[in-house]
């Protein structure tokens, strides 16, 4: 973990707000446009909504890194919930086991740049999806 990682616990659905609000804050700084925090606002939403639905708890995880050779904005969930037996169908839109309309995943996928789902059944899951920093920011 490198020094100016932000780290949010979600336990509680007001985490889910903490953890958007520490996004559209580094996004801000690192010179997204308005509409590109919203996207990365968004999608951090959806996969905190995730950990409080799904897992329980977990965190999410905001860096500044390389990805595809381009500095990038990267947002790690992770959790030590059930996991996701089946990642592709759990790519599908309009596919949840639970009451959501099965957006959260392929939705914030679309929001992003580039996205990695590693999940084994009963060892939990991690997101790891990034948006590319504007040239010139």
């Amino acid at each position: 973990m490198a020094a100016d990682d932000v780290v949010i616990a979600v336990t509680v659905s007001n985490d889910i707000v903490t953890a958007r609000q520490a996004g559209l804050e580094l996004a801000a700084k690192l010179g997204f446009s308005l509409s590109d925090r919203t996207m990365i606002a968004t999608a951090i939403s959806e996969v905190a909504r995730n950990i409080t639905s799904y897992a329980g708890t977990g965190e999410i995880r905001l860096a500044v890194q390389d990805r595809d050779g381009r500095r990038s904005m990267v947002v790690q969930a992770k959790d030590m919930g059930p996991g996701i037996p089946d990642i592709p169908r759990a790519m599908e839109d309009g596919f949840s086991t639970g009451r959501g309309l099965g957006l959260g995943l392929p939705g914030s996928r679309r929001l992003m740049d580039g996205m990695v789902i590693n999940s084994e059944p009963g060892q939990g899951t991690l997101v790891e999806m990034w948006k590319w920093v504007p040239t010139g920011a």
